[in-house]
């Protein structure tokens, strides 16, 4: 008995001799409290912050042109975002729908009701207004109002849609094109900037754009011209 008890003893020594003790983590960590959440977090994640260039004007009409634009934009954008929330809403159901006769149904009868919704508010629009909608819709849709038109009813449909547009110089058949016109990158910027401020509900666009890629492009452009000069 002995002998064993010593053998243990001696087991026990070697055991601490081979396997050094680990010492516990003794790092403190904070954690914070969100205000409306009642979980502790140990870190707070920021949205994030885009970092805007500051604007420049080489004349005071420039810079009134801008502040028009401005306006213009501020007032279509809520438009062309419900249209992006609708053909969401409607994209979504007509996938659950098997059969074409109820998809065709659904369809125009969405169709119906954004016509009922918006079109007293569109009458009031002035052309440079419209222009810029048909704009924004492709840019938040990823589709041109022609396209959507189309797919809702039919193309005889869009055809007329487009070709009463154009009476009024407006196509439903036009794009955003923030790269290469500089109108359009003009709009991009103003949205980025009231993004940024808050005063319109950020929802991200369906063509893939990045506003830095399209500052410096314009940039660069604008550059080459004043060294050509």
């Amino acid at each position: 008995m002995n002998y064993l008890k010593y053998t243990l003893i001696l087991f026990s020594i070697s055991a601490f001799a081979q396997y050094p003790e680990i010492k516990s983590d003794t790092l403190a960590y904070e954690y914070y409290y969100v205000k409306g959440d009642s979980i502790p977090v140990s870190e707070i994640v920021l949205d994030e912050v885009m970092l805007l260039h500051k604007l420049k004007f080489d004349s005071r009409e420039e810079r009134k042109r801008y502040l028009i634009l401005k306006r213009k934009t501020l007032k279509v954008y809520h438009y062309a975002r419900l249209a992006s929330e609708r053909l969401d809403t409607l994209n979504a159901r007509l996938e659950r729908m098997v059969k074409k006769r109820e998809r065709k149904r659904y369809a125009k009868k969405i169709q119906t009701y954004l016509e009922g919704e918006f079109t007293d508010e569109l009458k009031k629009l002035t052309r440079t207004e419209g222009q810029i909608l048909i704009k924004l819709i492709h840019r938040q849709t990823g589709k041109t109002t022609y396209e959507l038109v189309k797919e809702l009813r039919n193309g005889w449909r869009a055809f007329w849609f487009n070709s009463t547009a154009n009476v009024f110089d407006i196509s439903l058949k036009r794009k955003y094109d923030p790269m290469h016109v500089k109108e359009d990158y003009l709009i991009e910027d103003i949205l980025q900037r009231n993004f940024q401020s808050g005063r319109l509900e950020r929802q991200k666009d369906a063509l893939g754009l990045d506003f830095y890629v399209l500052t410096d492009a314009w940039r660069h452009s604008s550059n080459s011209k004043v060294h050509k000069k």
